[in-house]
């Protein structure tokens, strides 16, 4: 009971101080101990959010555009040492969850001049990210500037670098749909 009074108020508090930090925070929304948050101000939180423990959010302009944003919907739950990264836009749905260890990125590093090392070539921009309300994404997932649909799962370890349809499961490295949701059955179909 004490345990769970404590950590209402802590969550109050939080809440109380970080709420003009950032583009928008949402009620009942919870960032447990980051990891690093920049560019807080482009950063959009739902309603009842949690982020867990050690993840670093990013919304930073560093492709150019000035209208960078990072919006996580109502309800999501992120996962423990995630790392999402926006130089232009990420965007979850509402009820969207990842499982630990999940990369997130709309951007890479450029690495096309081999007379300059990778780590003073500019960063690029490689599309947006949009994932899917009620999406479950699974550990050590990367999701490199591609889309998610809605109620789609994303297997561990996969590496998503093209869409992926609504409802839908999908795995591997690169990730391919294994299964899609047939609605005339009402049931989950593998695909060839």
């Amino acid at each position: 009971m004490l345990k769970r009074i404590y950590l209402s108020l802590r969550w109050r508090i939080w809440y109380v101080i970080n709420k003009s930090k950032f583009k928008h925070l949402g009620t009942k929304s919870f960032i447990h101990k980051p990891l690093s948050i920049e560019g807080i101000k482009n950063i959009s939180v739902g309603n009842n959010v949690y982020v867990a423990y050690k993840t670093w959010l990013a919304a930073m302009p560093h492709t150019g555009f000035k209208d960078c944003e990072l919006i996580i919907g109502d309800g999501c739950k992120i996962g423990n040492f995630n790392h999402i990264y926006a130089t232009k836009s990420i965007i979850f749905g509402n009820n969207v969850l990842t499982a630990d260890k999940v990369y997130i990125s709309d951007n890479l590093h450029s690495y096309e001049d081999i007379s300059i090392p990778i780590l003073h070539q500019p960063v690029k921009q490689i599309g947006t990210v949009t994932i899917g309300e009620n999406s479950w994404i699974g550990e050590n997932v990367c999701i490199m500037g591609a889309n998610i649909g809605k109620h789609c799962v994303i297997g561990a370890n996969s590496v998503v670098i093209k869409d992926i349809p609504d409802y839908c499961v999908a795995v591997g490295t690169p990730a391919n749909v294994i299964k899609q949701y047939c609605f005339q059955t009402n049931t989950w179909i593998k695909t060839n």
